[in-house]
């Protein structure tokens, strides 16, 4: 489960997720996908020198690996606050679905 921060850089909004042991993650919220009466977030990893991905260009490789994209479902938290947590299977699909969608219509404009 993650919050959003109530901070913006030029990635947009950022997301920090917290693994089981502790570990942050900050990701930037690229876009809102909706679905039905949900909300879903498509993340993408924001990595720095700090974490050894800074995608530098020096040709050490680091261009090379997978970009760290996730889908997380937007809720109302106790207090109020969007939480981002992990969609069923089904969601994940619908979302998949919605944003192919979005793509597709982006691209006949």
């Amino acid at each position: 489960m993650a919050n959003k921060e109530d901070m913006q850089d030029e990635e947009g909004f950022i997301v920090i997720m917290t693994d089981e042991e502790g570990n942050e993650y900050r990701y930037a919220e690229e876009m809102i996908i909706p679905v039905e009466d949900q909300k879903y977030a498509l993340l993408v990893g924001i990595h720095d020198e700090e974490d050894g991905h800074d995608h530098c260009g020096c040709g050490c490789g680091c261009e090379d690996e997978e970009e760290d994209v996730i889908i997380a479902k937007i809720v109302k938290g106790a207090d109020g606050e969007d939480e981002y947590v992990e969609p069923t299977d089904e969601e994940f699909e619908a979302v998949q679905k919605a944003y192919d969608a979005l793509v597709e219509e982006s691209e006949q404009e």
